[in-house]
C-alpha cells in the first residue's frame, strides 16, 4: 500500500524495462502482464462496440491492495478492452518507479500510470515539476465507457483540489484514485482498559501522554517520517482551518510568524517528545512495520495511517483486546472542529504519451460501476457511490469518520514549485521529526528551517 515516504526527494532510477507483453503471443515478462487476450464473448462484444489498433501502455503501483486481490488491475484492463476494444498491456511493480523511469528516458514510457504523489523516489512530483504531465481538464467532460454520466456528473467533486490541480489554477493534470480517509489508528481496547477518553483537543492529548508515560507507554509513533504529511495537513487544518492551510501550503511569508503557524509547530515538536524513541531508527521502507507494530504491543497509542493499514498487519501478533480504531486529528483549541485527511492516490497520463484520448477513455473508465466494483473485491475504493455503499464492518467505520459532528474533511497539498536541490517539505518539516525525537532538533531550529525553506520554495513556485 501506500508508504508516504519523503516528498520531493531527486528520483534515482535504476536501470530497467518497461517490458510487457501485447495481446497473445509474447512471452510475459516479470512484473508485467498480457491484458486484452479476449475470451471468445469478449471479443465478440468489443468487435460490436468498434476496434482499435492502439495497444495502451498501463502502468499500475503494485500495492498492499493487490496482495488481497492479486488479479484486481488485470481484471479492470479486461474490462476495458471488452467494452471499448482498445487491447491494454498491463505492467505493476511495487517499485514502479525501477521500471518506468528508465522507460521514459528511453522514449518507450507507458501512456497511463497510477502512482500517487508522496513516494520515496518522488517520480510523479518530478514529473508536476517538470510539467512533463498531460493536461486532462476535458476529462470532465468525457462519457465514462460503458455508461450515460460524464466524470463530472460522477465524481467532478473530488477533482479541483490540489491534489488534482497541482498548480493552484483551473487546470487538472492528476485524477483521484482510491479514496483513504486518514487519521489516528489505535487500540481502542487499551484506552477502555486504562480508562482513558479519547482526546478531542491537543490539552487533551497532552494529559493522556503524561498518563500513558507514567506506564511506560508513548503518545506517538509514525512508520516512516513520510506518513507525517497527512497527519500535518489535517493538524494545519484543526489549528487554523482553510486560511491557514491555504497560507501554509502556498508558502505564504510570514505563515509560521502567525499565531497559528507557531502553534503548528509547537505541536510537531511537543509530539517529538512524546514519540516512540525506537521510531527514528526504523524509519524506511524495510523497517516501518515495526514502527506500526507499536500500537499492536500498546508501546504507543496513536500511528498516522489510513485504513490499508488494517490489512499489512492483519497477521501481526496484537495485545489481548486490541480492537482497531481511528481517530481524527484533535482540534487546535477546546470545541474546535476536528479534522481526517480525505487523501487520494493520483492517475495521470504522461505529455509524452502517443495515445493520449485512449489513455483519457482509460482514465474515464476508472469510475465506472465495473472498474469500482473489482477495485472494491481487493479493497480498494474509489470515490463513486456504487463503491462506498458497498462497505461493512472496520471499513464501513473508517469512511464514515466525516459522519461524526464536528469532524471535518482535509483536502489538498502543497502548491507546486521548481526542482531545488537539498529543499523540500519533507526534509525541513518531517524528516527533521526524526531529529526532534532523537533530541538533536530543538523547536528553534525546527522553527528556523522551516521558515529558510519556505522563503526558497516560495520564490520557486511555478
Amino acid at each position: 500500500m501506500k508508504k508516504i515516504l519523503a516528498l520531493l526527494l531527486a528520483s534515482v532510477l535504476v536501470l530497467g524495462l518497461f517490458a510487457g507483453c501485447a495481446p497473445a503471443g509474447n512471452e510475459e515478462t516479470k512484473g508485467t502482464e498480457a491484458v486484452g487476450s479476449e475470451t471468445k464473448a469478449d471479443a465478440t462484444e468489443a468487435t460490436e462496440k468498434g476496434t482499435s489498433d492502439v495497444v495502451l501502455k498501463v502502468a499500475a503501483l503494485q500495492s498492499a491492495y493487490m496482495d488481497k486481490y492479486p488479479d484486481m488491475w488485470k481484471e479492470v484492463c479486461d474490462a476495458f478492452t471488452a467494452e471499448t476494444g482498445i487491447q491494454v498491456q498491463l505492467t505493476t511493480e511495487k517499485m514502479l518507479e525501477d521500471v518506468i523511469g528508465p522507460a521514459f528516458k528511453s522514449g518507450n514510457g507507458p501512456d497511463f500510470v497510477h502512482l500517487a504523489t508522496g513516494r520515496e523516489l518522488a517520480l510523479t512530483e518530478t514529473f508536476i515539476k517538470d510539467e512533463a504531465l498531460a493536461e486532462i481538464t476535458d476529462l470532465l467532460n468525457i462519457t465514462i465507457p460503458g455508461e450515460s454520466v460524464t466524470v463530472g456528473e460522477k465524481v467532478g467533486s473530488h477533482f479541483g483540489n490540489a491534489s488534482t490541480n497541482p498548480y493552484g489554477d483551473e487546470r487538472i493534470f492528476l485524477a483521484p484514485m482510491f479514496l483513504n480517509p486518514c487519521g489516528l489508528f489505535y487500540n481502542a481496547g487499551l484506552l477502555e482498559e486504562k480508562g482513558w477518553e479519547l482526546p478531542t483537543d491537543w490539552d487533551g492529548m497532552w494529559e493522556l501522554a503524561e498518563k500513558a508515560k507514567a506506564e511506560g507507554i508513548y503518545l506517538f509513533c509514525y512508520p516512516t517520517h513520510g506518513y507525517l504529511q497527512e497527519f500535518f495537513y489535517s493538524l494545519v487544518y484543526a489549528v487554523g482551518g482553510l486560511d491557514l492551510f491555504d497560507a501554509v501550503t502556498h508558502y505564504e511569508e510570514g505563515v509560521w510568524e502567525t499565531e497559528g503557524g507557531k502553534q503548528v509547530l509547537e505541536i510537531m515538536y511537543k509530539l517529538a517528545t512524546y514519540t516512540h524513541p525506537d521510531v527514528p531508527s526504523q524509519d524506511s521502507t524495510a523497517d516501518y512495520t515495526k514502527n506500526q507494530q507499536l500500537i499492536l504491543n500498546n508501546e504507543a497509542i496513536f500511528c498516522p495511517n489510513g485504513p490499508w493499514l488494517v490489512g499489512e498487519m492483519a497477521d501481526a501478533p496484537k495485545a489481548d483486546g486490541f480492537q482497531w480504531a481511528m481517530a481524527p486529528i484533535p482540534a487546535g483549541k477546546p470545541g474546535g472542529d476536528r479534522y481526517a485527511l480525505n487523501w487520494y492516490e493520483q492517475c495521470w497520463i504522461p505529455a509524452s504519451s502517443e495515445h493520449v484520448e485512449e489513455a483519457k477513455q482509460f482514465m474515464a473508465f476508472m469510475y465506472s460501476d465495473k472498474a469500482a466494483a473489482i477495485f472494491a473485491k481487493a479493497g480498494a475504493i474509489q470515490p463513486v457511490d456504487s463503491a462506498i455503499s458497498t462497505l461493512e464492518g472496520l471499513n464501513k467505520e473508517f469512511f464514515s469518520i466525516f459522519t461524526v459532528p464536528g469532524v471535518k474533511s482535509a483536502v489538498g497539498g502543497f502548491a507546486a514549485t521548481e526542482a531545488v536541490e537539498g529543499v523540500s517539505t519533507d526534509s525541513c518539516l518531517f524528516a527533521a521529526m526524526n531529529s526532534m525525537v532523537s533530541g538533536s532538533m530543538t523547536l528553534e531550529e525546527y522553527t528556523a528551517g522551516v521558515v529558510s525553506a519556505f522563503d526558497t520554495l516560495r520564490a520557486a513556485m511555478k
